[in-house]
């Protein structure tokens, strides 16, 4: 189990200080310089996601992918290995960085960007958007916005792949990372978006954490 403790303490902080993302390049940071570890990063493709292609093959030939929070890089690789045009970002400038670092010779476009800000060119872009883990760390009043900046990076038949860990509305939200319910999942219909599949399961990795995997698609 990775150690949440310090990336809770640093949300918890930046907060307070009305700065609900800047604690991403601070716990990023940190980690560069083994103070702490980045809980998320598995260096390695996320396996919900390996095991969603062994289904449904993803197959990217003329597309654009575009990756929500990249982290270290992993997932936006894995898009590129199956022959998608990819861009990948995060908030985090030293997770940018590092993620060029690891992949010298990478075909993905890496940059440092905001969800909730996004940049202008990426608006009807993309013909699949990836999305996991970056919601569930995200303050509730966060998320719509972030799920509409989302929404509108998709060309016309576009489709969002959201990755989260998931609960029902009446059970307690617990500790950052705070798992989704299906209203708060609403906001990607809300933006005009087609619910294609949902899948409600256990972490083949964390048995104990339950996960939801949505496929939405632009009408």
């Amino acid at each position: 189990m990775p150690d949440r403790a310090r990336a809770r303490q640093l949300a918890r902080e930046f907060n307070d200080k009305h700065d609900p993302t800047g604690w991403f390049e601070q716990l990023y940071r940190e980690a560069e310089e083994g103070k702490t570890e980045v809980p998320w990063a598995d260096l390695r493709p996320n396996i919900n996601l390996l095991n969603y292609a062994a289904k449904h093959p993803l197959d990217g030939i003329g597309k654009r992918a575009l990756v929500v929070g990249c982290g270290f890089g992993d997932d936006a690789e894995q898009l590129a290995a199956w022959n998608f045009t990819t861009t990948a970002f995060d908030i985090s400038e030293t997770a940018v960085r590092k993620a060029r670092e690891r992949f010298p010779d990478s075909h993905v476009e890496y940059r440092a960007a905001n969800i909730l800000n996004s940049p202008a060119d990426w608006r009807s872009a993309f013909d699949l958007v990836l999305e996991v883990y970056t919601l569930q760390v995200l303050p509730a009043a966060l998320r719509s916005k972030a799920i509409s900046e989302m929404a509108a990076m998709l060309r016309p038949h576009g489709e969002i792949l959201v990755i989260a860990r998931g609960r029902e509305a009446h059970d307690p939200a617990g500790e950052m990372p705070w798992p989704l319910t299906r209203d708060d999942l609403r906001h990607f219909t809300d933006a005009s978006l087609v619910e294609v599949s949902f899948e409600d399961f256990s972490d083949p990795d964390s048995p104990e954490t339950r996960r939801f995997r949505v496929l939405y698609r632009r009408r």
